[in-house]
């Protein structure tokens, strides 16, 4: 039965591919600088190996929302979704994967009467402002400075031609890469609190968690989507919104990875917090939206004109509409699979078994003042073990992951 609920994730998978996945090539196939089937290829690897080696990062933003504790409710969850953008993107609409499973996630907390973790859900939305945004101000000043390096050493056109060629493929392989890591979360993140998969390792060489396997089918998932459904999303992305010259593709695509890539390395987290510095939310953002924002930053680097504002506010309403449709779906959905083919969607938890953050963060500045005192009083490695068999003990009781704690 596994397989038969994980189909609903790899649908979702496939419309993503068929939809966000595009748009990381869509500017480049949309200005005839790169063949579709050069792009897809390139986009199917390297959306994999994202997926599978740092997807983790804002799968866990994710399940904070909302843990769907059911495998039923996984399906139901990703099901909802993923019709949803299949009907957007039968609209022709570049929408957001990432507000359609938020939609469905919210719709299953109302369903199993879950509380929604607001923390997470005002971190998720604000980067529905934030990604559009940041993506035009990365497309404008990278535009401003390419203009002036262009005019300065007074490249050759063939030269252009070529090294634009060359950056489409590298970057768009960036942000095919930043699009996997980023998004996975989206196809398969509710299927890691059920999943049944088991490490699996390659002739010794390496290992897959059973996360990752989960990610790999996923990302799999994404790259067919790419080759069956996605050439309508990228001419709207690349052609409809405005008019893009080669170069100015180019510049899109290296805005639109960018931001995927800033909400989704680890290790940027890591290295603001080695210095004090605020990091940045790992959450799933939506390639839709970076790459509309990078055109906007294009067309507005160029005083705004040739925007065809019927388009992006047909746009606009897509991504307003989409999470709201999404609830509801889930919603319903939910109702007919618990009551029609009387499947749990959901599963009660008592007040023992729900995991207390407080709790477990307290055990563990506990443990490091503990840590302390040792360090200060020379006090027996056997008590300083002790402390720290106790918090494990209560990490473990909690149900917190290792890869929480």
């Amino acid at each position: 039965m596994i397989w038969f609920f994980l189909l609903s994730g790899l649908f979702l998978g496939w419309s993503l591919g068929a939809n966000d996945a595009a748009n990381i090539f869509g500017t480049a196939v949309g200005t005839k600088m790169i063949r579709f089937k050069t792009a897809a290829i390139i986009a199917s690897v390297f959306v994999v190996l994202g997926a599978v080696i740092s997807g983790a990062g804002a799968t866990h933003t994710l399940g904070k929302l909302g843990a769907v504790n059911a495998i039923a409710g996984s399906f139901t969850v990703a099901l909802a979704a993923a019709a949803t953008v299949a009907w957007m993107t039968k609209l022709k609409l570049p929408v957001s994967t990432s507000q359609a499973i938020v939609g469905a996630i919210i719709g299953w907390n109302l369903f199993s009467g879950s509380p929604t973790n607001m923390d997470s859900l005002t971190k998720i939305v604000s980067t529905w402002v934030i990604c559009p945004l940041l993506a035009a101000v990365f497309a404008f000043l990278i535009y401003k400075l390419t203009a002036r390096w262009i005019l300065k050493f007074n490249v050759h056109l063939l030269k252009q031609d070529v090294y634009t060629r060359v950056g489409l493929i590298l970057i768009g392989a960036f942000g095919a890469y930043s699009l996997g890591a980023n998004n996975i979360a989206n196809v398969m993140g509710v299927f890691v609190p059920t999943h049944p998969f088991d490490d699996l390792t390659f002739a010794n060489l390496f290992t897959l968690s059973g996360t990752q396997v989960l990610f790999l089918l996923g990302g799999l998932a994404i790259s067919v989507g790419i080759f069956t459904y996605s050439k309508k999303v990228m001419f709207t992305v690349g052609n409809d919104i405005f008019k893009l010259t080669p170069i100015a593709a180019l510049i899109v695509v290296l805005a639109e990875s960018l931001v995927l890539f800033l909400f989704a390395s680890k290790g940027l987290e890591q290295f603001l917090l080695s210095y004090g510095l605020p990091t940045i939310p790992l959450v799933p953002v939506s390639s839709s939206q970076a790459v509309v924002g990078g055109v906007i930053g294009i067309a507005l680097a160029k005083k705004g004109r040739g925007i065809n504002y019927k388009i992006l506010g047909k746009i606009s309403s897509g991504w307003i509409t989409t999470p709201v449709a999404a609830a509801v779906l889930s919603f319903i959905s939910l109702f007919f699979v618990q009551n029609v083919f009387n499947l749990n969607v959901y599963q009660e938890e008592s007040a023992n078994n729900i995991i207390n953050e407080a709790t477990v963060e307290k055990g563990i500045n506990d443990f490091s003042l503990n840590l302390y005192d040792a360090s200060k009083n020379n006090l027996s490695e056997f008590n300083l073990n002790k402390n720290l068999f106790q918090l494990t003990k209560q990490i473990t009781k909690n149900g917190v992951t290792d890869e929480t704690f």
